[in-house]
């Protein structure tokens, strides 16, 4: 699928025409938006990250019980 220039040319001043309205409480509120976001995403990923070592710790300690103590 091929853009025409001229398609081209009416996004491209459509999406200057919308940046260009925004003010500087916008701009702030959509980066704090985004900032919020992309916190919870990255702890959240974390957090799995720390959940799957810490229970990999567990069954090996588990393990570890059961081969010396049964």
């Amino acid at each position: 699928m091929r853009v025409s220039p001229t398609e081209a040319a009416s996004y491209a001043g459509s999406g200057v025409a919308m940046a260009s309205s925004l003010t500087l409480t916008d701009v702030g509120v959509i980066v704090g938006i985004g900032t919020a976001v992309l916190t919870f995403s990255l702890n959240a990923y974390f957090m799995w990250r720390k959940d799957q070592r810490e229970q990999r710790e567990s069954d090996a300690r588990l393990h570890e019980l059961e081969e010396h103590g049964g």
